[in-house]
């Protein structure tokens, strides 16, 4: 049987060939990654979402807001971000800030409380600080008065807690005590506000609380 032999000079050019092919599959191989940028997006793409995510709790907190607001049946007072009357109580003390609202009371006389700095509405910021309770918890002053919300209120713009008890008035804007008859709702009624303006006895019988609060 015949025997070929390759001549030197053909297989030192085969394997040239056979290195040229090689290279080029391996560059067709890895080109993706490089050129197009599939591979560095993938893993970009999937880290951005993450970043995005963790964005909105940077900013998370509204915090607690006071509100300038007129009220047709008491004139000037303030309210909380969501319209509730804030009052205080005669029995506490300005100078210097206490609450003597605990237990029962601070039941039907919410604190207002925050942890962080109190934004303002129409109200002079120099005016508003804090106290400490006896639970340990801050609650904001205004010209030095503890501020409170009514459990009787049940909607924004009501002002039932005016003169409950004798002691509990709606907060101006600069924390003195709000003139004017208790009203309902911010809209006046005019069949219902005159009638609790007739009877000395009605605001404080409008929250059924006696004993002060």
């Amino acid at each position: 049987m015949p025997t070929f032999t390759v001549p030197a000079f053909a297989a030192r050019r085969l394997v040239a060939v056979s290195g040229v092919a090689l290279l080029a599959l391996a560059a067709t191989a890895c080109g993706p990654d490089t050129s197009s940028g599939y591979g560095g997006n993938s893993s970009s793409s999937a880290a951005a979402p993450a970043a995005t995510a963790s964005a909105p709790a940077a900013g998370g907190s509204s915090g607690v807001r006071i509100v300038a607001a007129n009220s047709p049946a008491l004139g000037p007072i303030v309210t909380d971000s969501a319209g509730r009357t804030l009052y205080r109580f005669d029995k506490d003390t300005a100078k210097p800030s206490a609450s003597t609202c605990t237990d029962a009371c601070a039941a039907k006389w919410p604190p207002l409380t925050a942890q962080d700095p109190v934004k303002v509405t129409g109200v002079d910021s120099t005016l508003v600080g804090s106290v400490t309770r006896p639970d340990g918890t801050k609650q904001v002053t205004l010209n030095g008065w503890p501020l409170y919300r009514f459990a009787g209120d049940t909607a924004a713009g009501q002002t039932s807690g005016q003169g409950v008890g004798g002691t509990w008035f709606a907060s101006t804007p600069e924390g003195k005590k709000a003139a004017g008859m208790p009203g309902q709702a911010s809209t006046p009624a005019p069949a219902q506000t005159p009638s609790a303006a007739q009877t000395p006895s009605a605001a404080p019988s409008q929250g059924g609380y006696s004993g002060g609060y």
